[in-house]
């Protein structure tokens, strides 16, 4: 088909329509997962016609010769021409079309079948159709897209859109592009380094670091970002997410992997030695409760007063047992999971390497077994920067938050110091939720590279000042951004007094000379 360059808002405004047509068939929190699976289907197709194309015409052989040399490998039934033709069944058909995909290809195994679309109770023929025929109206040809990063941005839209539906199922938060962008500019990832996000979700964290990176001097090796990411993520249909989000950004070897990544890592060396990374970027679902799930799974439980069955809450300090000792700084209460995620992230970095993540204020100050960690952290000088950014930035939740930098190696200058900035009025006011722009960006990193105070704003605080407060890091505790109280001028004010005193003796008078005319 012939079209001129596909823009992003042509393919935003096509996708939300394809969502149009799947409302009232599924959850809306489910959209993402059948739009992405036949965006991926109908992309692949695509990509595959292109390059088998250009093969043909490149090495003048014949087109079964070269379908066998193309890199992605797509059996007949898993053809868009063949798919397009089905009248019934046609779920089954996409089910087997994306099995027969993750067969022909190893590293998609369990991402294409996360999603099933056979089931008729949920998906009819008609509704199938209807998007079959929806999704065929483009072509998603790189020749015929604006932007080579055009369908992972299109990604981005769809996860964005459906985030608050996600949220509310699931506990997840998308986390918004600003403050994505605004951790890659602190801890900024260089090229060949190894990136990783241990809750990497959607993996746009790790995207936006390859980003970063391709602007910079030896940034790309050809069309290739010089830079390999890692990623990690529980939640099995948004790994499925995630897999489809890097190839179509063209990160096909990244190494996202499934599983709890508190419970069980994934990214490791040997079996008991975790893989390092240079720069581990992070926004772990924040305050996560019931954390060590082989603590969960079989609770004691006992009889209450009242005769009811109540289980009986299990003593972290008792029964979590890492094997990987990544706890070194204390054993994280099981009602917050916080300060297991920043362990983790000391852990696997390098000793030369840094950290960027996101965790509610709550764990600048909270005490107990989480205050006793943060002194160990910072008597450890590992943390080189707190930023207190707005709240209300997250889809679903208020809650404000902080950026921790992580640094293993920090300078002279740095030694025994915390950089801390009051960011909290950065930021434009949205209708649902606030919003880091650019210039936001700008003011913060320019603060925090310039390492010089700023007032109200910015200062560089010494850990003996942090240990003078109990090595609370609540960041009003260092940075005052109260307005003084104006001076009060008392003999102007007294003088105000007296001359309203005469006006009114005045008034009254002359009401006085009002009501006598009147006889009162």
């Amino acid at each position: 088909m012939t079209q001129t360059k596909l823009t992003l808002d042509t393919l935003e405004s096509w996708l939300w329509d394809s969502a149009n047509i799947l409302r009232g068939s599924i959850d809306s929190s489910d959209f993402k997962n059948y739009i992405f699976g036949l965006l991926f289907l109908k992309r692949s197709n695509d990509v595959f016609e292109e390059e088998v194309e250009q093969i043909m015409e490149r090495e003048g052989i014949p087109r079964a010769d070269a379908e066998d040399e193309s890199y992605l490998q797509l059996p007949p039934q898993a053809r868009w021409a063949h798919i397009i033709q089905a009248t019934e069944n046609i779920g089954i058909a996409l089910d087997k079309a994306f099995a027969a995909i993750e067969n022909e290809n190893t590293s998609l195994e369990g991402v294409m079948t996360a999603t099933k679309f056979g089931d008729k109770e949920r998906l009819s023929d008609e509704v199938l159709q209807r998007l079959l025929r929806h999704f065929n109206q483009y072509s998603l040809r790189n020749e015929d897209l604006e932007s080579a990063d055009l369908l992972g941005d299109a990604y981005e839209y769809l996860i964005k859109q459906f985030a608050d539906d996600a949220g509310k199922k699931g506990g997840e938060f998308y986390t918004p592009r600003g403050v994505v962008k605004l951790i890659v500019q602190l801890i900024k990832p260089a090229p060949k380094h190894k990136v990783y996000d241990p809750t990497c979700g959607s993996g746009g964290m790790l995207i936006e670091s390859a980003r970063y990176i391709a602007k910079l001097p030896n940034g790309k090796v050809g069309n290739n970002i010089n830079v390999s990411l890692y990623g990690q993520e529980k939640n099995l249909s948004t790994w499925a997410i995630g897999k489809l989000n890097m190839i179509l950004h063209n990160f096909s070897d990244a190494q996202i992997e499934k599983g709890d990544t508190l419970t069980d890592p994934k990214h490791k060396n040997f079996d008991t030695e975790l893989m390092l990374f240079d720069r581990v970027i992070a926004n772990p679902p924040f305050s996560m409760g019931k954390w060590w799930t082989p603590a969960e799974t079989t609770l004691e439980k006992k009889i209450d007063k009242n005769g009811k069955e109540k289980e009986i809450a299990p003593n972290y300090n008792k029964v979590v047992s890492d094997k990987y000792g990544r706890l070194q700084y204390g054993i994280p209460p099981r009602g917050y999971a916080d300060m297991a995620f920043l362990q983790h992230i000391v852990a696997v970095l390098k000793q030369d390497g840094k950290a960027g993540l996101v965790l509610p204020h709550g764990t600048l100050f909270r005490g107990g077994s989480e205050g006793k960690i943060r002194t160990a952290l910072i008597k450890a000088d590992l943390i080189e920067g707190i930023v207190g950014i707005p709240s209300a930035l997250f889809y679903n939740t208020g809650i404000p938050a902080s950026i921790w930098i992580i640094n293993k190696n920090k300078t002279k200058a740095q030694k025994d110091k915390i950089t801390i900035i009051d960011a909290s009025n950065d930021y434009k006011d949205g209708k649902n939720q606030n919003e880091l722009l650019a210039e936001h960006l700008t003011k913060i990193t320019t603060a925090y590279d310039a390492y010089k105070e700023v007032d109200k704003y910015m200062r560089v605080v010494e850990v003996a000042e942090i240990a003078e407060n109990d090595y609370n890091l609540n960041i009003s505790r260092y940075i005052d951004t109260s307005e003084p109280e104006p001076e009060v001028d008392l003999q102007l004010v007294k003088q105000t007094i007296t001359n309203l005193e005469e006006k009114e003796r005045a008034i009254d008078a002359q009401l006085a000379d009002f009501l006598k005319e009147l006889g009162i």
